[in-house]
């Protein structure tokens, strides 16, 4: 995935471009960047954060940018390619960043090149930088709005972006179905623009508002002015409730802690079961467990801490083998709190299946008397072909569609699993459990999800396979 950070302001703003961009770390373990615009001039610093925190790595770069008093700039954490960029084009210097994926990049490619309108460097995999796709898309209209519109008119998937222009212009623009974020910070010195609003309050921002689904801002210290409208009805991807998005952010005016909340609660009610205790796969389950536990009235424990100083994410690792490594790592069972207990276990969601079998086979192994599985949103059936939130390259890597083809053979369909009262639903849902060892298993129906979420505008793709925009 990704997410950004981009400041404006009357004074020195190295600080909060540096722990704006900071408080973005739990969204990618890839690459970190910054720029800023100081002395008339681009200066820009990327890192591979894969091994050490955003802030080890930028602490010397933030010292420096420090000293040259700069008044805009832009910072990045990004799992697709080095960021920010900087450009020299007939629409002047600027620098870019991105979050979203361009599903059709190969095809923007070639029309670019035989347009003779681009050329293109590339990673060590061959592949060419989205940001650098974006920004050859965006050079070849007229003005940066035009340009804008255009990436936002003919890329497939989607692309949030900041672009920070000289004298300190910061264009913030969110993708025309809006399904990441864009939330706009205001204090007396000047604007921030973020993926997560939960970056504001220790850089004393206050929420201003949140660009609609398409819509095209131009900040500098003046004020925020739309340059180009919102495009439509709001699709922001419903898995920012349920797992990556931060707790303390809030999105359409609804708290992330607070939806999942909403979740285990839901669940406690549609999947009850008798228990001794409920806990959670932390870090992301913790909030859906206590959800659950509340409207339950069993009690909420922790079997599991997470070694949380220097273990990120698991789902982000390009690996399996790296994945179950950190998966393995990072979280320590209590014996003392298993040993014995019939448990209820919340999780965000299921994708591989991978690790949730190991976990529980651990759990058992300490003493557990029954597993019961509690997963805050429906069975995942399809790839996401709008954002880039997993490293899975294949729908292949879903448990769900690994257990549909040992039910139904290749080139099963996997729409006739939808019906959680259906009896291919069922099986489906058995076979899991039986395939990762649980005593039992239950996923949220996707009605009260979108109840625990407040609304019907948000993106369901990755459990109902449909979308206006396919």
């Amino acid at each position: 995935m990704g997410g950004f950070f981009g400041a404006v302001s009357r004074t020195n703003c190295a600080a909060d471009v540096f722990y704006g961009t900071d408080y973005h770390s739990h969204l990618g373990t890839h690459r970190g960047g910054m720029a800023v615009w100081a002395c008339g001039a681009f200066h820009r610093r990327i890192h591979d954060i894969s091994n050490a925190p955003f802030r080890t790595r930028f602490g010397s770069d933030f010292e420096a940018f420090s000293k040259m008093d700069p008044r805009s700039g832009i910072g990045v954490i990004s799992d697709t390619d080095d960021q920010p960029h900087v450009f020299l084009s007939h629409l002047g210097r600027y620098s870019i960043v991105s979050v979203g994926l361009v599903a059709n990049a190969d095809e923007l490619v070639r029309g670019l090149i035989e347009k003779h309108a681009a050329h293109f460097s590339s990673l060590q995999s061959g592949e060419i930088m989205q940001t650098e796709i974006v920004a050859a898309l965006i050079n070849t209209q007229n003005t940066i709005e035009e340009g804008i519109r255009h990436v936002q008119n003919v890329v497939k998937g989607s692309i949030s972006l900041l672009l920070l222009a000289p004298d300190n212009v910061l264009y913030a623009a969110r993708d025309r179905w809006g399904r990441t974020p864009i939330v706009i910070g205001r204090k007396p010195e000047g604007y921030a623009a973020a993926f997560e609003s939960s970056s504001f309050p220790n850089l004393g921002y206050e929420t201003y508002r949140e660009l609609g689904p398409g819509e095209v801002a131009k900040i500098t210290v003046s004020g925020v002015e739309t340059v180009l409208p919102p495009l439509g009805t709001e699709r922001l991807c419903s898995f920012l409730y349920v797992y990556y998005g931060y707790p303390a952010s809030t999105y359409g005016g609804r708290n992330v802690e607070h939806v999942r909340y909403r979740c285990g609660a839901a669940l406690s009610a549609t999947a009850p079961v008798e228990a001794d205790s409920v806990g959670a796969i932390p870090d992301s389950g913790i909030s859906h467990a206590l959800g659950y536990a509340d409207k339950s009235g069993i009690k909420y424990s922790r079997p599991y801490v997470k070694y949380t100083p220097t273990w990120p994410r698991s789902f982000m690792p390009t690996t399996q083998a790296e994945r179950q490594h950190v998966a393995q790592m990072k979280l320590i069972p209590i014996p003392e709190l298993i040993n014995g207990k019939r448990l209820v276990l919340c999780d965000d969601s299921i994708v591989r299946g991978t690790q949730l079998r190991d976990q529980t086979k651990r759990v058992f192994d300490a003493g557990a008397k029954e597993v019961h599985v509690r997963i805050a949103c429906p069975p995942l059936l399809f790839g996401c072909p709008f954002i880039n939130f997993s490293r899975s390259k294949s729908e292949m890597d879903l448990i769900t569609r690994r257990i549909i083809r040992d039910l139904d053979g290749e080139g099963a369909d996997p729409s006739k699993y939808l019906d959680p009262d259906g009896e291919p639903y069922g099986a489906m849902v058995d076979r899991i459990r039986e395939r990762l060892g649980l005593t039992s298993l239950a996923f949220q129906r996707l009605p009260d999800l979108l109840d625990a979420i407040g609304t019907e505008n948000v993106c369901t793709y990755c459990w109902s396979g449909k979308d206006p925009a396919l």
